[in-house]
């Protein structure tokens, strides 16, 4: 049985899936294994903490990672290397 993800956890399976290249939030959601609203609220709080930005084409919302989402990820991802959890 997998546990839960924490929220931590969640927020930067978004960002670095944002990272890799998935801007639609379609495919944010798949890759993400969340649904929609959950990741609306995900996607409005990386917003307001300016760590992903959005870009509007005509009808269409893509989502960027900014710097700052590049440094919490780099962050995070030395934090996890010096944490070995068992």
């Amino acid at each position: 049985m997998t546990s839960k993800r924490s929220k931590l956890e969640i927020y930067i399976d978004v960002l670095k899936t944002i990272r890799k290249g998935t801007y639609k939030p379609t495919r944010i959601m798949y890759r993400t294994n969340l649904s929609w609203k959950p990741l609306m609220k995900v996607l409005g709080s990386l917003t307001d903490q300016d760590l992903i930005s959005v870009r509007d084409e005509g009808n269409h919302k893509f989502y960027e990672i900014t710097e700052k989402g590049r440094n919490v990820l780099q962050y995070f991802s030395r934090a996890m290397e010096s944490i070995k959890v068992t």
